[in-house]
């Protein structure tokens, strides 16, 4: 497939389209991450245009104000709270014929708002980072920030992530998945598969959706007694889980950031244990602000070998643009890929931008390094 040719203007500079909200439970920290590229895109390079999707699917123009994005104590900021109308809607391009927005408000004529030249989707879990708005976006023949259709897809279905690590030789940690209609045909033999899995490998548990981020609805599970209700509290964010054995070891993550030469990897970050939480969850993240170590003191030796690891998984993903990947580094020496994130939060506290930071890349120009590989990348296939 040829690629498209940008009708960009040279006398203007190239409009950026920030995509943020979205239907999925991940919908808040969605809204914090744009609020922070917002903040740090470069307006003398770039002219910007704000897009909210609703929680119930709606597009809408918000206000480009980034301080009204951000978690204010324990109270999260959603997209309904900066839509500048109502009723007014936003249609994206479907061919590649036009990269032209058009604003909609009943009752009223369309509203042309210019060509967009590259989008930067900062949606976290389903209807977003999980290639469904990358083959939006793949049809329109808009460039876009970060993974294609295939690395998005899996980047979000763990359960495909870790048979497309198995299958490039990568290491991971037991695991068990529960499908929906195996819950639905019989759920008393879907339990025994879990409680077999433990047999094997030993209490505690950990439960969680097979597709979802940001720590939402995963349980960690003691004894049989818990494992229903952590069942149900996975499948309130998706109706497959994924179950896991407990790896005894140290979490540590990693960035990677695509180059002109290629990926490369960040210095690594350590997750501590947080003594007022079971596991690093999503009020640990995002509430209580959780702090990293970065960089992760684990010596030179085992450094290059997780930037190694993450640079690998990266590939066998087939990913673009970035990625963080998460590890544990077990009592015996071994690093085990836990997952990659292939739209990892960018709020102030997160880590992907913290390691790169630590590696020598601000945050400004870590958000024009993606900016700019998307303008450089063709559309279709590649």
């Amino acid at each position: 497939m040829s690629s498209e040719t940008s009708t960009q203007s040279p006398d203007r500079k190239p409009r950026v389209a920030v995509v943020f909200g979205g239907r999925s439970s991940e919908h808040a920290i969605s809204v914090v991450t744009a609020g922070a590229v917002l903040r740090a895109i470069d307006r003398t390079k770039y002219e910007v245009l704000p897009i909210g999707i609703t929680t119930d699917g709606r597009w809408a123009l918000t206000a480009d104000d980034p301080e009204r994005m951000a978690i204010a104590g324990r109270e999260l900021p959603s997209v309904e709270d900066l839509v500048e109308s109502a009723d007014g809607g936003v249609l994206l391009p479907v061919t590649p014929a036009s990269r032209e927005v058009v604003y909609t408000e009943p009752g009223a004529v369309p509203k042309a708002l210019g060509e967009v030249d590259v989008v930067f989707p900062v949606l976290h879990g389903p209807y977003g980072e999980d290639g469904t708005l990358q083959g939006m976006l793949e049809l329109a023949g808009i460039p876009y920030v970060g993974a294609g259709v295939l690395a998005s897809a899996v980047g979000q279905d763990k359960e495909y992530m870790k048979r497309v690590f198995i299958s490039f030789g990568l290491p991971v940690g037991p695991y068990e998945v529960i499908r929906p209609r195996e819950w639905q045909a019989d759920p008393a033999a879907a339990r025994k598969k879990i409680v077999d899995f433990a047999g094997e490998h030993g209490w505690p548990l950990f439960v969680k959706p097979a597709r979802a981020g940001s720590s939402m609805g995963i349980t960690k599970v003691d004894d049989l007694s818990g494992l229903d209700e952590a069942i149900a509290e996975a499948q309130r964010h998706d109706p497959k889980i994924l179950v896991e054995s407990l790896l005894r070891g140290r979490e540590i993550e990693c960035g990677v950031l695509e180059f002109e030469d290629g990926p490369r990897a960040s210095v690594p970050a350590e997750i501590p244990p947080v003594s007022a939480h079971d596991f690093y969850d999503f009020e640990a993240k995002y509430i209580d602000s959780a702090s990293g170590i970065v960089p992760a003191p684990i010596g030179e030796d085992a450094t290059r070998r997780i930037q190694e690891l993450a640079v690998a998984a990266f590939e066998a993903a087939s990913c673009e643009g970035l990625v963080r990947a998460d590890f544990f580094l077990t009592e015996d020496g071994e690093f085990v890929i836990n997952e990659i994130n292939t739209m990892p939060g960018f709020t102030p506290i997160s880590m992907y931008p913290r390691m790169w930071q630590e590696t020598g890349v601000e945050y400004p120009e870590l958000v024009d390094r993606l900016l700019q590989a998307a303008l450089r990348r063709p559309t279709g296939l590649r």
